[in-house]
């Protein structure tokens, strides 16, 4: 008899044992399959919200003490402190932003980027934080010239490639402005202000945030100059993929900076202040 009890014991403590097993992975399993259905549940679980970006000023840059610093630097930091994640931000190439966000390389794109309706069927996109529009910049001496239709004819013009400054310079819209221009892309709105400076491009489209943070007294562009001709308004944005879920979450935590102040501080400190969406 005592035999018989030790074996039955023996038989229900394996049975338990493979009960809490099959429990813990399921579990396991369930929490593993609400992380790959959900990009938020995904993010928080790994910690770190991966922000996709290329340097420029005022929005991501290096600044003199090598420290990574910038309006959308600030404002990743202050959204991730709200979603109790920390923030990851890691340099791509503009050209290749889809592609690295759909293979989880990143997790968003936040880098000025401008709102469009193909990006809005491709990515789930936030709602828009900052105005913005496209504008030319060249050497001081041209800006008269180069205002005018006909003036940039002949010459060399340059944008970063798959920006809206290039989409600028293709739309048959501004024909008018570019078609007897030669357009070279470049990979970033940085490099194409570099060849403007050094005269190996006479002109480039870029961002007018770009060009107030940029450009001006005391900047590496202080020769440079932003025309007087802009192109079509636009609005900024934050891209993450296609049915996230992070995005509510994001422009919830965008509201809320909003109305306590804190957006508005980090504006103020890169002079975009007026380009915010109220």
């Amino acid at each position: 008899m005592k035999k018989f009890l030790a074996v039955l014991l023996a038989v229900l403590v394996v049975a338990f044992s493979f009960a809490a097993c099959s429990n813990s992975d399921k579990t396991s399993d369930e929490t593993t399959k609400a992380a790959a259905d959900s990009d938020l549940a995904y993010i928080q679980e790994k910690g770190n919200l991966v922000i996709g970006i290329t340097y420029f000023e005022p929005m991501d840059y290096i600044n003199e003490n090598g420290e990574l610093t910038g309006f959308e630097v600030e404002f990743g930091k202050a959204v991730c402190e709200k979603l109790g994640v920390e923030p990851k931000f890691q340099e791509i190439s503009w050209d290749a932003k889809e592609t690295e966000l759909a293979a989880k390389n990143i997790d968003c794109i936040w880098n000025g980027m401008t709102i469009t309706p193909e990006r809005q069927e491709a990515m789930s996109v936030s709602n828009p934080y900052l105005n913005n529009k496209q504008v030319i910049i060249c050497k001081a001496e041209n800006a008269a010239a180069f205002a005018v239709a006909g003036g940039l004819d002949g010459k060399t013009i340059v944008a970063e490639k798959e920006s809206a400054g290039e989409e600028t310079i293709n739309d048959e819209a501004n024909a008018d402005f570019f078609a007897k221009a030669t357009y070279v892309a470049v990979d970033s709105m940085k490099n194409a202000m570099m060849e403007v400076k050094a005269g190996t491009a006479d002109a480039a489209v870029i961002d007018y945030v770009t060009g107030i943070g940029s450009l001006g007294e005391g900047s590496d562009y202080a020769d440079l100059e932003i025309v007087d001709k802009s192109f079509a308004d636009e609005q900024y944005g934050i891209a993450f993929r296609k049915g996230s879920d992070i995005t509510e979450k994001v422009n919830a935590a965008i509201k809320e900076l909003m109305e306590d102040g804190t957006l508005e501080k980090i504006a103020e400190k890169y002079n975009l202040t007026e380009q915010l969406v109220r």
